[in-house]
């Protein structure tokens, strides 16, 4: 069996979907499987019409005992046609639905919405990253519960923060996208200026170069100023460094296909605040975690006040984070998952 890694691109990309990417792709060669990388062109979501052809013939010297496995960021966006073009058995790789995306229009959400839901129904397999993800496929885009898999994203044992910040230390991880909720978060804490803590920031501000430049202006303002750091992208080693000398770990997300910092906080035993935004809800447990709802500034700002205040309860969070970051499932688990449901779309194909 080939299995054909369809990412739309930059693999090196700083995020959590090319992260997951990439690991499955390391566990898949280490497991002895011979899984390619397709390239396919940058523009997805929003591929030209260029673009698209690109990709329709990036498939074409693929056989019927191969198998697809394309990456969601991509496989929402194509057309109909584009896939019914493609001769092995498809396995999409949801990360989270396209049409749930912040700042879209009504009509771009719709748009992708349909394009999204016809795209699943073709493929042979479906997996999600998280349960939440695939309950909502199953729900709204009608994918049958036989043709669903949940692959939860690995993530790596770590040391126990520490906590010893002073000030202390709240990190928040993920790109500078209006998604990711900073604007709410920094009003929020534009109201605890009567406290001691300090934010660190790590994310890519290139995803969304006005986003990022108005959370820049935000952050420089007097009730603000000298106390936000945006320390861009930064390897991975440089993040679970920054994990381990954080307090607190703070998501405002207004949707997370899972939360792989979530879990990432979890792993270094940080108590979490964090909004309830799609599958962060489930992958932080209530005894972790203060969870708000997304773009709530007065709620968040009272968990952070109640985080930062309480000691006996941030510990009482840390000690509930680190017992449910042992039980995490390692990047091995997770591309077993994949790999399986990539043999019974095959299998599948071979049967009919």
């Amino acid at each position: 069996m080939r299995i054909f890694f369809a990412i739309p691109g930059d693999l090196a990309t700083a995020s959590g979907g090319y992260a997951y990417d990439r690991a499955i792709l390391k566990e898949a060669v280490a497991l002895g499987v011979d899984m390619r990388v397709l390239p396919l062109p940058g523009g997805f979501p929003n591929p030209t019409g260029a673009e698209l052809a690109a990709s329709t013939n990036a498939f074409a010297g693929l056989g019927p005992g191969d198998v697809a496995l394309i990456d969601g960021l991509a496989y929402g966006a194509l057309p109909e046609d584009a896939i019914r073009t493609i001769v092995p058995p498809v396995v999409a790789l949801c990360h989270h639905p396209l049409c749930l995306e912040t700042g879209l229009s009504p009509a771009a959400a719709a748009a992708f919405f349909w394009r999204e839901k016809q795209a699943l129904t073709l493929a042979a397999r479906v997996v999600a990253t998280s349960a939440a993800t695939a309950e909502w496929l199953a729900q709204n885009f009608t994918v049958p519960a036989e043709k669903l898999s949940v692959a939860i994203p690995g993530t790596e044992k770590a040391p126990r923060a520490p906590r010893l910040g002073e000030p202390p230390i709240l990190l928040a991880l993920g790109s500078l996208i209006e998604r990711k909720g900073y604007d709410v978060l920094l009003e929020a804490l534009a109201g605890l200026g009567d406290l001691n803590w300090r934010l660190r920031v790590v994310g890519s501000p290139r995803a969304d170069a006005s986003v990022a430049a108005k959370l820049f202006a935000r952050a420089a303002k007097a009730d603000l100023a000298g106390r936000v750091d945006f320390l861009g992208e930064v390897p991975a080693s440089a993040a679970r460094l920054l994990l381990s000398g954080a307090d607190i770990f703070v998501s405002a997300s207004h949707y997370e296909g899972y939360g792989m910092a979530l879990a990432e906080a979890m792993a270094h035993g940080l108590p979490i605040v964090a909004s309830r935004g799609g599958a962060a809800a489930q992958t932080a447990p209530d005894e972790a975690a203060l969870k708000v709802d997304p773009g709530d500034v007065a709620s968040l700002r009272a968990a952070l006040r109640a985080a930062l205040s309480d000691c006996s309860l941030a510990g009482r969070l840390a000690e509930a984070s680190w017992r449910a970051g042992q039980d995490l499932p390692d990047w091995r688990a997770t591309a077993g998952v994949v790999l399986a449901s990539a043999r019974q779309a095959l299998e599948l194909r071979r049967e009919t």
